[in-house]
């Protein structure tokens, strides 16, 4: 159970990211469109929060400035250590500043941060296939390949609730 601060893409950009998911669906690799109870959006993650109080998470990020959309460029594939395979972004100048406020704000709400999501250690990614057996990644490979790159336009921000999909959008894009 983990509580994620999600970056989340305009309508265009999560068409395009739910029929690579469907792509992959189709080719035999399981995506977030049905891992658990199947209520994934496509979304980068700025924290991932193990231990929480919802309304002062909230709180502490109200007090973040709203720094606006902005656009990233999907070019790469990604694989994390247990078969998580993602897509890599491009790094707009100002996004590592904008985590590590998301970090420290949540962390002032007494919030524990998930290791991976620590300063100096996050990875912007977009999640496609948690469960990717190296087997495999060839599959993930082809079909990502085949429709990068892929320019998307995070629009807004939300706290979801990995384990139920429950979802608290935020009033500005930190």
């Amino acid at each position: 159970m983990a509580l994620g601060v999600c970056l989340l893409f305009d309508r265009a950009s999560e068409r395009a990211l739910r029929r690579l998911w469907d792509r992959l669906e189709e080719r035999g690799i399981p995506t977030l469109r049905s891992h658990t109870h199947g209520m994934h959006y496509p979304h980068m993650s700025y924290v991932v929060l193990l231990r929480w109080d919802l309304q002062a998470v909230r709180a502490a990020l109200d007090t973040l400035p709203d720094n606006g959309p902005f656009e990233v460029t999907f070019d790469a594939l990604g694989s994390f250590r247990r078969g998580r395979a993602c897509l890599v972004p491009s790094i707009p100048a100002d996004l590592v500043r904008r985590q590590q406020a998301v970090v420290e704000a949540t962390r002032q709400a007494g919030a524990l941060v998930h290791k991976h999501y620590e300063r100096d250690r996050w990875l912007p990614h977009a999640a496609l296939a948690p469960r990717a057996q190296t087997e495999y990644l060839a599959t993930v490979a082809l079909a990502v390949y085949e429709v990068l790159p892929l320019t998307a336009r995070v629009k807004r921000a939300a706290l979801i609730d990995s384990s139920t999909g429950e979802m608290w959008p935020l009033p500005t894009l930190p």
